[in-house]
């Protein structure tokens, strides 16, 4: 990308104040290879010329103006890309994330614009390629989602039946043991409760045939012999025996519980697939600086978009609403 990028966010702050900083790595990460096409009529080469008063691009064939933010998560949004690099570099660096009230004191937007911010940019932190895991992994599952203590006491006896898990969402992971390739690396999803074919197939869909998978005396994972070298603790009697634990993932749980209740305090179901992503993307990167954070950030932002309708769209269980 480039060398040239602050190292520590009050560089960044500094370095991003000049938007015309901010244009020119912006065309780097939609155009790496620096051939400017015109979206418009496919024109490239010396047929697309720049308009230097507004530091944006014009095509010379359709006369069509060139915005670096089209195809990106910036699309459309009236902040300029000095608040947007500012926001994309604390969310990505900030090991317990930060909150869209604390961000927008920080740039100076509403409430509202800072939620929709980070909601957008969570989205840029979403896998869409994943390569399958090696080996040894360890599969768990959890759930998020109300503190029965925080019930009260006659809806928690209707609500509350078994491990308590009713009525909470659940978020499956799988992660991929510390290798020589590099550290251990996560990969979690919301799934619909814990249905042994839906979490038989999260594991296989992300675990090498073969492969030594780790879980806890869930019976859903039963059958996952049949397919991998499969060993469970049963965490009633003790939590390692030799290799076979999952207190990898049981960590990578509690970095992403202290960030949803500590940071956002609640989240709604509907959104949790986004919150899970970012922590994903900060576990995953946690072996970088915060500068190669940031740009492997930015480097997923084109191609993704995230509109105000589909974040407030209500899904089938009525849930909406801001953090």
């Amino acid at each position: 990308m480039t060398n040239d990028l602050p190292d520590t966010l009050i560089e960044a702050v500094r370095y991003f104040s000049d938007l015309a900083a901010c244009e020119r790595y912006m065309r780097k990460i939609k155009w790496p290879a620096g051939d400017v096409t015109c979206p418009h009529c496919g024109a490239t080469g010396d047929r697309i010329g720049e308009v230097a008063t507004r530091n944006v691009l014009r095509c010379k064939d359709c006369r069509k103006m060139i915005y670096s933010k089209q195809g990106t998560i910036f699309v459309d949004s009236p902040l300029g890309l000095d608040k947007w690099f500012v926001a994309v570099w604390v969310i990505a660096n900030d090991k317990n994330g930060i909150s869209s009230y604390e961000l927008s004191r920080a740039l100076g937007v509403s409430q509202k614009s800072a939620w929709f911010m980070l909601h957008r940019i969570r989205k840029a932190m979403e896998t869409d390629s994943f390569q399958k895991f090696g080996g040894p992994a360890e599969a768990d599952t959890t759930y998020i989602g109300g503190k029965a203590a925080n019930m009260h006491k006659g809806r928690r006896e209707r609500t509350i039946k078994g491990r308590g898990a009713v009525g909470k969402a659940a978020v499956h992971g799988v992660l991929q043991r510390t290798t020589e390739a590099g550290p251990s690396q996560v990969s979690a999803t919301v799934v619909n409760g814990e249905d042994a074919n839906a979490l038989l197939g999260e594991v296989r869909g992300k675990v090498r045939y073969g492969a030594k998978v780790f879980t806890d005396e869930a019976q859903a994972y039963g059958a996952l012999s049949l397919t991998h070298i499969h060993a469970a603790i049963d965490h009633s009697i003790r939590y390692v025996l030799g290799e076979v634990h999952t207190n990898g993932m049981e960590n990578f749980w509690s970095l992403l519980k202290r960030t949803i209740d500590g940071t956002y305090v609640a989240v709604a179901p509907f959104h949790l697939t986004r919150y899970v992503a970012e922590q994903v993307f900060r576990f995953n990167e946690r072996a970088g600086s915060d500068r190669t954070r940031f740009q492997e950030l930015m480097s997923r932002i084109v191609g993704r978009r995230l509109t105000w309708r589909q974040l407030c769209a209500v899904d089938d269980a009525g849930f909406m609403g801001l953090e």
